[in-house]
């Protein structure tokens, strides 16, 4: 049987010659992993990761590992490939989900609030270097526990006096909130430590250094 499915590419895994796992965020099923087949010397751009795809899912019932096919892009994403900044953050924030929300999780309107956060990153203009905070926050309300003040006071450490005052910033306060690039690491590792404790799995991830070097 087949069936049509939107979704948001985390990561993929190189398997063979000419195939690929994509390990996705799907409207319709949650995180799940799918086989693709690239042609020889074909692009592999499609499935960078948080690009939004459509595709047509070929189950298969001896095995959990369905393919696709008849992939199109949703959105080109221009404002993020075209950015190293953009880019960068949108890495760390697929590495963020990917590690974040388990295979066969489908929380309650979480693929939503993926796709508005990934259409708003593209769409950004000006000061966006505190986005990956606000995504860090906004992730833990949608995945069901939106972080308090006294919640997140036990990961603060040195960080208590900006994480209250971001916890009470609007919109536009939030992005230009003055940071360096290393305060806005350490304000990420404790956000990071809050979702950890939460989830109760570990978040290392890698890509936060980038960020840090970044905007230092």
């Amino acid at each position: 049987m087949n069936s049509s499915v939107r979704l948001i590419v985390l990561n993929s895994t190189k398997i063979g010659e000419n195939s690929l796992v994509l390990h996705c965020l799907c409207r319709e099923m949650g995180r799940r992993s799918f086989i693709v087949t690239v042609r020889k010397g074909g692009s592999r751009a499609m499935f960078l990761p948080l690009n939004i795809l459509d595709a047509e899912v070929i189950e298969n019932r001896k095995s959990d590992l369905w393919r696709l096919r008849g992939i199109s892009a949703v959105h080109p994403l221009n404002g993020i490939r075209s950015d190293f900044d953009k880019n960068a953050i949108s890495l760390f924030m697929s590495e963020v989900l990917w590690r974040a929300v388990q295979d066969g999780a489908a929380e309650e309107g979480l693929y939503d609030w993926c796709e508005r956060s990934v259409l708003t990153l593209d769409a950004l203009e000006g000061d966006f270097a505190n986005y990956h905070l606000r995504f860090l926050m906004e992730l833990a309300g949608a995945l069901g526990f939106s972080p308090s003040f006294d919640g997140l006071a036990p990961f603060a450490e040195e960080n208590l006096g900006e994480i209250r005052d971001l916890l009470s910033a609007d919109w536009p306060a939030f992005m230009v909130y003055p940071l360096n690039g290393t305060r806005r690491g350490a304000i990420a590792k404790s956000l990071l430590r809050y979702l950890s404790s939460h989830l109760e799995i570990p978040l290392n991830i890698r890509s936060l250094t980038v960020l840090e070097e970044l905007y230092r």
